[in-house]
């Protein structure tokens, strides 16, 4: 079965030279040539001396390398303000070049590379993955490697759930294992609002719908961006909605990610403020994280006795910008040019496919991505938390500033949500 895109608007014709493309230019960052003999970049030495996997990676912060993050594609159909503002990804913006798309032959190749470091958990990404033609190809291969421990990996899916109905068969029959459905509100017209094409909330609920019935229900997650003063009228009806459903609900802070969203630190709500709204109309226990590195903080519905109660299901609050978690990252990005990030901040990216499509070795491609990794000190959150603390402590007014961008030390421009994944 051959494997291509799916139509998408808006589009732009594949051979448009990014040269005179303004807006593409400053979605993408610049990149390390991994290449042997290669003269730009960081001259970290990914090849010399070689370093062959031994099923355990660790940072310079002593964390492992167990998740690994696959965007498929740089398109979307939506056009969400946080993500894809149609401001910046309107009808004349370049998208990348089919030829310069890792194939899924590539993909598998080096997902097998990042398994021999350990890595058990692969999810697929976007842009919006279901728009990749037969993404369900690839997902079974990807179902055909194993980790070092002889066990298929865990692959997971993020879409915005436009086109699941159709693809939630097909996903789960290719060995999907687990689909998560980014979705803002029920309102019709606040979804239609945050996703800026005029889709309606019913189609997703639909997918979700198909996504149980294929098999797919007792790993789905919803996951709601919330933004202040835009959606966040819209907690309290998704919680009523999903309670009991089965599905397990996040309610996401609005995050600084890329600079093409024009986030603002007073259009976040924290997410203990989402807690205490929650409570408010049903009473909730904190429940232990299921996996170390969880973004996730889990909350259980309570029953009469106070007690979590399975059948009503679970809520996760992902505090990426008041609770910073970097503390225990394990995960890797991979883009869908084969461009390697080390931080869903990542201000520089390095090259893996150059070095796949030069001839690498599989031996060579596990020694630069674990050099890589050996390398990695990254912890954006970290230091912004840090510095939004110390401002709290010198002025009475440091939250309620309507600030952009603190500085962290890492002002350089960062890979944009749509091109590295969430």
């Amino acid at each position: 079965m051959s494997e291509r895109f799916a139509p998408v608007a808006p589009t732009q014709p594949a051979d448009s030279p990014a040269s005179v493309q303004p807006a593409r230019a400053s979605r993408h960052i610049p990149l390390v040539d991994l290449r042997p003999g290669a003269t730009t970049g960081n001259p970290l030495p990914v090849t010399q001396p070689p370093l062959p996997p031994r099923g355990k990676l660790l940072d310079r912060r002593q964390r492992p390398l167990h998740d690994l993050r696959i965007s498929v594609t740089d398109r979307c159909n939506f056009r969400c303000s946080y993500c894809m503002p149609k401001e910046v990804f309107d009808k004349d913006y370049a998208y990348l070049p089919h030829t310069a798309l890792l194939s899924f032959e590539e993909i598998t190749r080096l997902a097998q590379v990042f398994l021999a470091h350990g890595v058990q958990k692969i999810r697929l990404t976007g842009g919006e993955p279901l728009l990749r033609k037969n993404i369900e190809v690839l997902i079974a291969q990807l179902a055909q490697l194993r980790t070092l421990e002889g066990r298929a990996p865990e692959i997971a899916l993020t879409t915005n759930g436009s086109l699941l109905a159709r693809k939630a068969a097909a996903l789960k029959a290719a060995g999907l294992n687990r689909v998560t459905v980014s979705l803002d509100g029920l309102d019709d017209a606040v979804f239609r609002q945050m996703n800026d094409v005029d889709f309606p909330v019913a189609d997703v609920l639909q997918g979700i719908q198909a996504a149980q019935q294929a098999g797919l229900g007792q790993q789905l997650k919803v996951n709601m961006v919330v933004k202040r003063g835009t959606n966040d009228d819209q907690i309290l009806p998704m919680a009523r909605h999903f309670r009991g459903s089965g599905v397990q609900l996040r309610f996401i802070e609005y995050m600084d990610v890329g600079s093409t969203n024009g986030w603002r630190m007073n259009e976040v709500l924290p997410s203990r403020e989402v807690i205490a709204l929650l409570q408010t109309a049903y009473p909730l226990v904190p429940l232990e994280a299921q996996a170390p590195g969880e973004t996730a903080q889990r909350w259980g519905y309570a029953d009469a006795q106070g007690q979590f109660d399975p059948e009503l299901g679970e809520i996760g609050v992902i505090s990426s910008v008041t609770q910073a978690f970097c503390g225990d990252c394990s995960r890797a990005r991979l883009t869908t040019e084969g461009q390697l990030y080390l931080c869903l901040f990542a201000s520089q990216g390095h090259d893996l496919r150059g070095l796949l499509r030069a001839g690498a070795t599989d031996a060579e491609l596990a020694s630069a991505v674990g050099h890589l990794w050996q390398g990695r000190d990254e912890r954006y959150s970290q230091i912004r938390h840090e510095l939004r603390h110390e401002l709290r402590e010198t002025s009475d007014v440091a939250d309620a500033a309507p600030s952009p961008h603190l500085n962290t030390g890492q002002d350089k421009r960062r890979v944009e949500m749509s091109y590295i994944g969430g």
